[in-house]
């Protein structure tokens, strides 16, 4: 079964085509858009970004898997994604990292039971400079405190 997009998604896909010299070359941001309509890139999802690029499902199969920023199972409401990266670990990523482990019930790479919560550790949020740094769905933290991490996630719930 081919999953449909909706009209929006329809739309913004078709704007997107535009900007592109062929469909293929239009894989990364169409795949983003499969991503936020269909929650997650299923192969239904991903045998539908190829039907609209007239490519193979293998070529987008293959970007899909070889990017970390899609989700290839289902994720929380919120997907909190941790710098594990050298410049946040001296910054004290480490310690946050455990703090949101403890504080969540969770390990990496799972999902609180009531499905509001994925923890995940990232390689790069290129945020060296300011680390450490999680991302929650598309909204970057920086300077993370487990403090600031208290005040982050409560105003989640």
């Amino acid at each position: 079964m081919i999953l449909k997009f909706s009209k929006n998604s329809k739309t913004k896909i078709d704007e997107i085509l535009e900007r592109y010299p062929n469909k293929q070359a239009a894989t990364l941001p169409v795949l983003f858009i499969a991503q936020r309509e269909f929650g997650h890139l299923s192969r239904e999802a991903m045998e539908a970004v190829a039907k609209i690029l007239e490519t193979s499902y293998a070529h987008v199969y293959g970007v899909a898997t070889f990017y970390t920023l899609y989700n290839k199972k289902p994720v929380g409401k919120y997907h909190v994604q941790i710098c594990g990266n050298l410049s946040c670990s001296i910054m004290g990523g480490e310690n946050i990292q455990e703090y949101l482990k403890k504080k969540l019930k969770l390990n990496f790479g799972e999902t609180t039971q009531d499905g509001k919560f994925t923890l995940s550790s990232v390689e790069c949020l290129a945020s060296c400079g300011t680390g450490p740094a999680m991302q929650i769905n598309e909204a970057y933290y920086e300077k993370l405190t487990p403090e600031k991490v208290d005040e982050i996630l409560n105003s989640l719930k």
